[in-house]
């Protein structure tokens, strides 16, 4: 038994054994413009979202519990630059991601060359939508 799916990246389910995770972060940035000003402290306009960054770590032990054909698979779509959908179990959707870099740190070989340990980091980026609220007022 592979437990409940906690987390998704598209077709590929993260669950609590096999393909699971350790820790998930986020990092958004943020732009605000500096506009100068006579007599004062310049002034900041904020212009935007500029990207959101997010970062999953895991650990796979594949022979009890797989996970390895997996990750491959997450590798192979970030290849061939396939947008994914992340989602997690409570419900949220944070949106069509591009997977940005997959790596992995295979440890404890047995005699056949098969990693009993690999550690994992996937990093996706939120593709932008195409459009804003500026952009539906005509504004930008």
């Amino acid at each position: 038994m592979s437990g409940p799916v906690t987390m998704a990246l598209g077709p590929f389910l993260f669950r609590a054994h096999g393909f699971g995770y350790t820790d998930v972060s986020r990092k958004l940035d943020t732009t605000w413009a500096e506009i100068e000003t006579a007599g004062r402290m310049n002034a900041l306009q904020w212009t935007g979202p500029r990207s959101e960054v997010v970062t999953i770590n895991g650990v796979l032990f594949p022979a009890e519990w797989g996970g390895e054909s997996t990750l491959g698979g997450v590798r192979l779509a970030a290849k061939n630059g396939l947008p994914l959908m992340l989602a997690n179990r409570s419900g949220q959707i944070f949106g069509m991601q591009a997977i940005q870099g997959v790596e992995d740190d295979k440890a404890f070989m047995n005699r056949l060359g098969q990693a009993g340990r690999i550690s994992y980091s996937i990093k996706v980026r939120q593709i932008g939508s195409g459009f804003s609220l500026l952009s539906l007022l005509g504004i930008i």
